[in-house]
């Protein structure tokens, strides 16, 4: 199997996924085209040795409907001779994006490939492509589904996390994404979103509050409690399932979880060969891939099994690691990362992650490993892990090394 390596990474700030967000006038097919642009610029590779593009993007309806990878390459500077893939595998899709790829070059089925994700949250709503796991009834009651935040309390719950250590978490996230922000550790990834008149939209990320503190985390009301409560009582299910648990602590909120956002990410794969014919240097190599399925109705654990499978393919012990990135969907599936590998917090989403910054559902996959490929570099680290908790049980994850 051919060695698979980064050779650049790119993404957009993250805009508020509301219709006040600073990227909410573009669609999904004209942030992503930009990005690809960005990315060709940046590295004036050949289109000719660029097999696909594989483009994550998780509510594929309306403009982001279709094979919205297709259209993007239409849109952009790319040759029209590349073909296109969407995927989606929820919160994963972007990473699975960068997977797909990099076991394709590694299979020999092509020199170099585009592979990234995008979702635009102000303008096609999450679910509002439907989910038979939660609109079915014949699946829903046979897999005791919960929707996602009843989950990351029922994490909570199981595994003995306070309201006061997930505010914690959610705190320390803003402080760090601050920090790198202030002390510019994105400037190699960042992009400037620009209007047709080419003047600048959006430089930073929008979603990071650094004047959150703990009395204002504390007066937020819990999100989940009374979604947990009402009929269907999607707490009484969970506790069907987790018979042990006497109720369900409802500890997640706005200011703890993962925040609604725009965003596009793209990372230029290729094989040695590709970077030779295109004078380009590879970042870092692409170690190992894996994905899981897990138990549905806790179903954000994912993390924890798919770490331990890309570990054991990779021949590593979690101590290999010198850097993870966890995506925070909400704080108490970092929480049961930390806890479960006893790993330091310190080196676990060194600048900030998804509830300072935002989660732009088919793009954070991509984002993550990118982030994570700017801190193992700025660190002067050798061995970073990325991973993610994915909707309905299952879990992804990547190893990089750099070179």
């Amino acid at each position: 199997m051919t060695d698979v390596y980064i050779y650049d990474a790119i993404r957009t700030p993250r805009g508020k996924g509301k219709k006040d967000g600073g990227l909410h006038e573009l669609t999904a097919l004209r942030l992503s085209a930009m990005t690809l642009n960005a990315l060709k610029e940046r590295n004036n590779f050949d289109d000719s040795l660029i097999a696909d593009v594989i483009w994550g993007n998780v509510t594929q309806v309306m403009e982001q409907g279709g094979c919205l990878a297709r259209s993007v390459i239409l849109a952009s500077d790319l040759d029209e001779a590349i073909p296109g893939l969407s995927i989606n595998r929820f919160c994963a899709s972007g990473m699975e994006a960068v997977n797909l790829a990099a076991n394709q070059i590694r299979g020999g089925a092509g020199d170099g490939y585009i592979a990234g994700g995008v979702e635009m949250m102000s303008r096609v709503p999450m679910m509002s492509d439907g989910a038979a796991i939660a609109v079915d009834p014949s699946l829903a009651m046979e897999k005791y589904f919960i929707p996602q935040g009843i989950a990351a309390d029922l994490i909570a719950t199981k595994y003995g996390f306070t309201r006061d250590q997930a505010d914690a978490l959610a705190l320390e996230s803003q402080r760090r994404a601050n920090m790198a922000w202030q002390d510019n550790r994105f400037k190699q990834t960042i992009i400037t979103v620009k209007d047709q008149n080419g003047l600048p939209i959006l430089s930073h990320d929008q979603h990071i509050r650094p004047d959150a503190n703990l009395q204002s985390l504390s007066a937020l009301e819990p999100s989940f409690k009374e979604m947990g409560e009402q009929m269907p009582n999607f707490n009484d299910v969970a506790l069907m399932k987790y018979p042990e648990l006497e109720n369900i602590n409802h500890i997640h909120h706005a200011g703890n979880s993962s925040g609604i956002a725009d965003g596009a990410a793209a990372l230029l794969l290729g094989n040695k060969k590709f970077g030779i014919s295109n004078k380009l240097t590879p970042r870092a190599r692409i170690v190992g891939t894996a994905k899981i399925g897990t138990e549905p109705t806790i179903m954000l654990t994912g993390p924890l099994p798919v770490t331990e499978k890309i570990l054991h393919d990779a021949c590593m012990t979690i101590t290999d690691i010198d850097l993870f990135e966890v995506n925070e969907a909400f704080a108490s599936v970092v929480l049961r990362f930390q806890q479960a590998f006893d790993v330091d917090p310190e080196i676990v989403n060194v600048n900030g992650g998804s509830i300072a910054m935002g989660h732009p559902l088919g793009a954070t996959g991509a984002i993550i490993i990118g982030t994570l490929l700017d801190e193992i570099e700025r660190s002067e680290k050798q061995t970073g892990l990325a991973t993610l908790c994915v909707a309905s049980g299952m879990g992804a994850a990547t190893i990089i090394e750099r070179v």
